[in-house]
């Protein structure tokens, strides 16, 4: 995997509600193999031959490849997203809250390598230490024009409390 592209993380939610409609970085190149699309397509069950049969994808799909499954490459957003450590150093949880906008743009095709940048949207404070944090994530296919997707996710982070100090 390549070097990632990105300025320092954020050290605080401060920072990060700074960063508002900036980009927060862009993660390193992952290969999206044969190997990797079986992989999905077993654990989903989603077994178009588009997906998993080359053969037949090199005479029939308008691709003359296979082609990841959209879901596939949404999927990449979780573990793209934690390889650019934008969550402060101080939370103590982060989960998935939905999705706001998915647009599948043009198909991954076997083999070919993909990144991410994140765009953050909003953060909103939700509570004491609990924030709702909506960023825009570009999966990028490498030398195509047109990204894989563009999606607006949603994150709900809750920051630690602080340490009392003792007497």
């Amino acid at each position: 995997m390549d070097t990632i592209n990105r300025p320092a993380p954020p050290l605080t939610y401060a920072q990060l509600r700074a960063s508002v409609g900036k980009e927060l970085g862009v993660s390193g190149w992952v290969t999206v193999d044969q190997q990797k699309i079986d992989q999905f397509a077993d654990c989903t069950g989603d077994r178009q031959w588009i997906h998993t049969d080359p053969e037949r994808a090199r005479k029939r799909s308008p691709f003359r490849t296979t082609i990841a499954h959209g879901y596939l490459t949404l999927s990449l957003i979780g573990s793209l997203s934690q390889e650019m450590a934008i969550v402060p150093e101080d939370t103590q949880a982060v989960f998935n809250y939905g999705l706001d906008r998915v647009r599948f743009v043009a198909p991954v095709k076997a083999g070919a390598r993909v990144r991410m940048r994140i765009v953050l949207l909003a953060m909103e404070e939700k509570g004491p230490r609990q924030y709702l944090m909506k960023a825009e994530n570009t999966i990028e296919i490498e030398g195509e024009d047109k990204p894989a997707l563009v999606a607006e996710t949603l994150v709900m982070m809750y920051e630690k409390r602080a340490k009392r100090a003792m007497i």
